[in-house]
């Protein structure tokens, strides 16, 4: 061990195992560009000597995490359990929450997942970028359905008969001077909704605001909940929302549902 890596041993603590963070070094450098290493290769990507390569890479074989021919080290499936540990244990809020965060850094923007509760969505996971309305958002806010974009992507998921009882018992207030407050209008909004799998909110919840909302499925399909991205409206064009904001929130609700697929066949697979 150099000086330079004890002291910063030190600085971490006894707890700290570098023979751990060595051998995570090695997985790491596998990747889509270099899927296939020699000992040499690992060396270079993760700083170790060879000697040090060699003993991580034939004892991550050995686990079963390693595949060689000799010359060439390769990761197998099994190094998927170490994701799978944790997914098979995540709800919906765990999964969803990195995703979010890398969604708001790279739109620049808040983004949320909720789920319908009655009238009202409520908020499971958010991440954002600053506040951009007047009241407070968090992880357990409610908001009515019916003036949000991923209230209106929800109930566009519902029975066609569920919808038209929710809206006969609908309050719709004018919040702003935005607001949909018709029904009928409201109803063909849904349907249109529905249709184009996505929702777009411009100032009915809060003057300033504008939303733009996509389902969230199971693997069997079912709306469980929905994501939307929210800016405000001085920044953020309609347009912007269509061609700027939806792409990147549509590729990250896929991340989503990939995820929870997986939790979901873990989960199962383990109360089989």
């Amino acid at each position: 061990m150099t000086d330079t890596e004890g002291s910063a041993q030190s600085a971490r603590g006894d707890h700290y195992v570098q023979s751990l963070e060595r051998g995570l070094a090695v997985i790491r450098a596998f990747s889509a560009e270099r899927p296939e290493m020699t000992l040499s290769d690992a060396a270079r990507a993760t700083g170790l000597t060879r000697a040090a390569a060699r003993r991580f890479l034939l004892t991550l074989t050995d686990l079963g995490y390693v595949r060689s021919d000799g010359r060439l080290f390769a990761l197998t499936p099994r190094v998927l359990e170490l994701g799978y540990a944790y997914l098979s244990a995540a709800g919906l809020p765990e999964v969803a929450q990195p995703h979010l965060q890398a969604l708001a850094a790279e739109v620049r923007e808040s983004s949320s997942v909720s789920v319908l509760d009655g009238d009202s969505v409520v908020y499971v996971a958010r991440a954002a970028t600053s506040r951009i309305m007047r009241v407070a958002i968090s992880v357990g806010t409610r908001l009515p359905a019916c003036f949000t974009s991923m209230g209106r992507v929800l109930l566009a998921s519902r029975p066609p008969a569920e919808i038209d009882a929710r809206l006969e018992r609908a309050e719709l207030p004018a919040l702003t001077r935005h607001t949909l407050t018709d029904p009928a209008e409201l109803r063909t909004e849904l349907d249109r909704i529905r249709d184009q799998g996505w929702a777009i909110i411009d100032q009915e919840l809060e003057e300033g605001l504008r939303s733009v909302a996509a389902p969230i499925r199971d693997r069997d399909g079912r709306v469980i909940a929905a994501a939307n991205v929210s800016a405000p409206a001085d920044r953020t064009t309609l347009r912007g929302l269509r061609t700027d904001l939806l792409p990147p929130l549509l590729a990250t609700i896929a991340r989503i549902e990939a995820d929870l697929e997986i939790a979901t066949r873990i989960g199962g697979s383990q109360g089989a």
